[in-house]
């Protein structure tokens, strides 16, 4: 009689849940995995496919204007949001029950409910109040916008990313706090949707933490759209009368709008899972606390994805998911590398960027050359419209290593997935020189840049 029901036990059924049991079950482990609320995660369900979705939806406002400087007569426009929210509901649905097609074609056991720690090697599902041992865990819970936690006085009165998927009606102003990634893309979609968008954050500029020329690019494109920005300010109080909300930021001002949405910010899904009975500790945000190999304090319980508040992405954990099924079942000690992983904001236009800033570089004690180019898009030359792309390397000066590349203009995530194959391989700027130049196209900036900017040592 086996000591445990599973080999390995899996709580949440997000992108980096469900990989890492599917490929436990494939390499022939007894697999069990609970999901409380629907397969997918925060990515499918919440986050990035729909985001995207409602991206697509927010672009074509722009597309309708362009297309009159090409000979296109475009009829009144009309937006239908429920269409949207139908479209967009019937797609996630699809996909989740793919991601559970595929888990259970692996031959794994589906547990459609909560699953909380009883003990180290035991959890009890809440629904069914059934008992379940596993020689191993892996949690997989993902994290959630902060909300409660916030310190704005009647944030009961706001929504989140959550809700804003689920709107029975579009509003017409909206407030969007926070200058992260959420609360810029949303700015982006809400307005292209039509709305009248206000985004309130405490720093000067958004994006925290990118490349400060590209900041400012999209700082100048923002206020030249029409998007609202109120900096070095914090939301202190949201009040509602009716249907109308009143947020009141802290130097007194005081917005009038019809949604209030609060982007500031992500915290790890570890409130009442019984980690504590299991002896699991937890660090900064209350997130779980892992090593290199995304083992916990113990032993046999490991932790992938937003959980652990490493890289809030979702290919991270899959990456994660890939190293844990390495270590732990094919004997392959996998260590996750969080080392020049692509990021995009889907702003209008979007920003891409791998590897080190130049402030990042300058920190770590490079001497590094700058190479940059800002120019019209070919497309805008008949559109009429004034935005301007930016494309930047730095490099290291010593040894001509490309360290970073950071792109503000349409298409960037679609052109730096590739820039990161090159920036893997330890690719110089000798390299991209020798490429020969796609044209007409944005990307050809990569290689054609060949009078320096600047230096800095």
């Amino acid at each position: 009689m086996a000591a445990y029901d599973y080999d390995l036990f899996v709580i949440g059924g997000g992108s980096g849940g469900v990989r890492a049991s599917r490929m436990a079950a494939l390499a022939g482990r007894k697999v069990g995995i609970a999901e409380e609320y629907q397969f997918g995660g925060t990515c499918v369900i919440r986050g990035c496919i729909p985001k995207k979705l409602f991206v697509y939806a927010s672009q074509y406002g722009e597309d309708f204007e362009d297309a009159a400087g090409f000979g296109w007569t475009v009829p009144e426009r009309h937006f239908d949001w429920k269409t949207l929210v139908a479209n967009k509901d019937k797609e996630i649905a699809r996909l989740s029950d793919m991601y559970v097609a595929n888990v259970k074609k692996a031959g794994v056991e589906i547990f459609d409910e909560r699953a909380e720690f009883l003990d180290p090697h035991t959890v009890v599902l809440k629904k069914s109040g059934k008992k379940i041992t596993a020689e191993r865990f892996l949690i997989a819970t993902g994290g959630h916008p902060s909300h409660e936690a916030s310190q704005i006085e009647g944030s009961a009165n706001c929504i989140t990313s959550n809700e804003a998927f689920y709107l029975e009606k579009l509003p017409r102003r909206i407030v969007i706090a926070g200058g992260g990634y959420i609360g810029v893309e949303f700015a982006h979609i809400f307005h292209g949707l039509g709305c009248d968008v206000t985004l309130v954050f405490r720093a000067d500029k958004v994006l925290r933490g990118f490349d400060e020329d590209i900041r400012d690019c999209l700082m100048a494109e923002m206020h030249t759209s029409g998007i609202r920005c109120v900096a070095g300010r914090t939301l202190t109080r949201v009040d509602r009368k009716g249907d109308e909300v009143f947020a009141f930021t802290g130097k007194g001002e005081v917005i009038e709008a019809d949604r209030v949405m609060l982007a500031i910010g992500r915290h790890p899904n570890t409130r009442g899972l019984g980690l504590d009975k299991a002896g699991v500790k937890l660090g900064k945000h209350e997130a779980v606390a892992v090593d290199d190999y995304s083992k916990t304090n113990v032993d046999h319980i490991y932790a992938i994805g937003d959980v652990t508040d490493r890289l809030q992405l979702t290919p991270v954990a899959i990456h994660e998911a890939m190293c844990f099924v390495k270590t732990v079942f094919e004997g392959k000690p996998t260590p996750v590398d969080h080392h020049l992983v692509p990021t995009a904001v889907f702003s209008r236009p979007e920003i891409a960027t791998v590897g080190l800033t130049e402030t990042k570089a300058l920190e770590q004690g490079y001497a590094i050359d700058v190479y940059q180019s800002t120019f019209r898009p070919l497309k805008h030359t008949l559109s009429g419209r004034n935005t301007r792309a930016r494309f930047k390397l730095v490099v290291d000066a010593k040894t001509n290593k490309v360290l970073g590349c950071h792109i503000f203009g349409f298409d960037a995530a679609e052109i730096i997935q590739m820039a990161t194959v090159a920036l893997k391989m330890g690719a110089t700027k000798e390299n991209f020189d020798a490429a020969i130049a796609l044209h007409p196209t944005a990307a050809e900036e990569l290689v054609t840049m060949r009078t320096k900017s600047y230096s800095k040592p």
